[in-house]
């Protein structure tokens, strides 16, 4: 049997490709080669499916990082809104949480993907699971066909590769479509771990003295070698046994890993500092804690500390600036209480690198977007080859930023896909 577009992949993006693809008439074959589709879908968003982000188009490109001004076309065809709507449209009404974050009312990934695969089924997509695909067959600069690992031939005028990246690899994400893509003529660009957590040798991460504390609303600075500033992000962390994650840490990751690779001597280490009064001025800091210590000038500054910062973070910027834990109000050396107030503002942490790309949330590198036409997902190198979602070289931060780009880029594919599929289609009737 023959195709006239095959989707390989079915998460978001592959899954939003057939859906835009059959919506235009063509005959759709959609292959993955685990036996549920949307698995990384279903564990999106702590299981509740973060569907897309209601900031506006300048504003979601700004938070993917990775090359998501490519992003402005597909976005305009398809965007945010659009993803809404049509989540709406087949029942699943939405809220909006913090930073934008769209959910499900209903708090289940699993209703996003049953209304996908539903909406699949409906509009006529053939699909195919447990057929893993073994390569993409081309013949004379273009697309003929996809050959499955059974040793299965299956024919058609366009693929879509929609295979993702090498994160998160027991959702079927094994990096797959890189030797497809390459095969094509592709380049594919360094790959590495991107909203992934950091690890630091630093002896207080080793000896977990912090571990499983959680920081709210605080700021995190990435510097390089030279001391500039490369990012800083506000928001919620944790540590951990190995170094720190959550949002904040896991968005500093990337310019951590770019920082590392600039390290020319010593000790392969990148500094980050840690503010855990973003909103307050050093000045602010050093006088609000010494009007703490006068209210209760009998008290340790251990104890008075309490109340300003957490409980198990004191010892070590109290032992960085040369405090004593049971000094109290009358005794308080000025310099040093300086120190300690900087320290609030600025404790730094060295951190050696992150976990690996497979424990990462997203991949970084892929797919060179100069060999992919913006408008349509579809190869430069190779007719109807077209890519979408987390195998092209973009990536955003966590909130749902990759999803809008796996939604939108799936959107386009499966659009001009069909199109270029049906033109051929009616080209050899006539």
């Amino acid at each position: 049997m023959s195709y006239d577009v095959i989707v390989v992949g079915g998460g978001s993006s592959g899954l939003m490709a057939a859906v835009a693809a059959s919506g235009q008439g063509a005959k759709v074959l959609l292959l993955d080669k685990g036996d549920k589709l949307g698995r990384k879908l279903g564990i999106s968003g702590g299981g509740r499916c973060n569907v897309t982000n209601a900031k506006d188009t300048d504003e979601l490109i700004k938070h993917i990082p990775g090359n998501g001004k490519f992003l402005h076309s597909a976005l305009n065809d398809f965007g945010n809104r659009d993803i809404m709507r049509f989540f709406e449209s087949m029942g699943i009404a939405l809220k909006e949480e913090d930073n934008g974050r769209m959910f499900p009312v209903s708090n289940k990934a699993k209703s996003v993907v049953d209304a996908l695969v539903g909406k699949v089924r409906t509009q006529g997509v053939h699909l195919k699971v447990n057929s893993p695909v073994r390569e993409v067959i081309y013949r004379d600069g273009a697309v003929s066909g996809v050959k499955l690992r059974s040793g299965e031939v299956i024919k058609c005028r366009c693929v879509i590769v929609a295979v993702g990246g090498k994160s998160v690899p027991h959702t079927g994400s094994e990096g797959d479509g890189y030797a497809w893509a390459e095969l094509a003529g592709h380049t594919i660009t360094e790959l590495y771990p991107t909203e992934v957590p950091l690890t630091s040798g630093e002896p207080f991460i080793q000896r977990k003295e912090l571990q499983g504390l959680s920081l709210r609303e605080i700021r995190l600075t990435v510097w390089n070698a030279k001391g500039k500033r490369l990012v800083e992000h506000q928001g919620d962390m944790i540590f951990t046994h190995f170094g720190l994650s959550g949002p904040t840490a896991l968005r500093c990751s990337q310019y951590v890993i770019k920082a590392l690779k600039q390290v020319q001597a010593g000790p392969r280490t990148v500094l980050l500092t840690l503010d855990l009064k973003p909103d307050r001025s050093a000045a602010d800091v050093y006088a609000q804690t010494l009007l703490l210590a006068k209210q209760e000038a009998r008290k340790s500054i251990k104890n008075v500390l309490k109340s300003y910062v957490p409980e198990r973070i004191i010892p070590m910027l109290l032992s960085a600036a040369s405090l004593s834990e049971e000094l109290t109000y009358d005794h308080i050396p000025k310099q040093p209480w300086l120190e300690l107030a900087k320290l609030i503002k600025a404790y730094p942490i060295r951190v050696n690198g992150t976990l690996s790309i497979q424990e990462a949330f997203v991949t970084g590198g892929g797919v060179n977007l100069k060999e992919i036409d913006p408008k349509t997902m579809q190869s430069k190198l190779m007719h109807g080859l077209f890519f979408c979602g987390e195998i092209l070289d973009i990536h955003g931060y966590t909130g749902g930023y990759n999803i809008t780009a796996a939604f939108s880029t799936g959107h386009s594919a499966g659009k001009h896909a069909a199109k270029l599929a049906l033109a051929a289609r009616s080209g050899e009737l006539e």
